[in-house]
């Protein structure tokens, strides 16, 4: 029985290993809101301002930490900021 399920396991996660997703930053829209600098927000949630720059061009996915740092410090829920999508096919 176990064999079975280990199985059923590792064949749903090949299916979501094929599937394609997309990530899309809104930081850059809030930070001009505040009217913040890069460094201003990085020295807020405590990282670097490459780590900012990388979130705004969409290049990083900020640990759940730091987007729930960086939504505090807008005031706004996380969704408001980034947004995962799946990509259908």
């Amino acid at each position: 029985m176990e064999k079975r399920e280990n199985k059923l396991i590792r064949k749903k996660e090949k299916e979501m290993s094929k599937r394609k997703s997309s990530f899309d930053s809104q930081v850059h829209v809030y930070r001009a809101m505040k009217r913040m600098t890069q460094q201003e927000l990085a020295d807020k949630v405590g990282c670097t301002r490459q780590t900012i720059i990388q979130l705004e061009r969409n290049r990083y996915n900020p640990s759940l930490l730091l987007a729930n740092n960086i939504a505090n410090v807008f005031e706004v829920p996380i969704e408001k900021i980034f947004a995962f999508k799946e990509i259908k096919e």
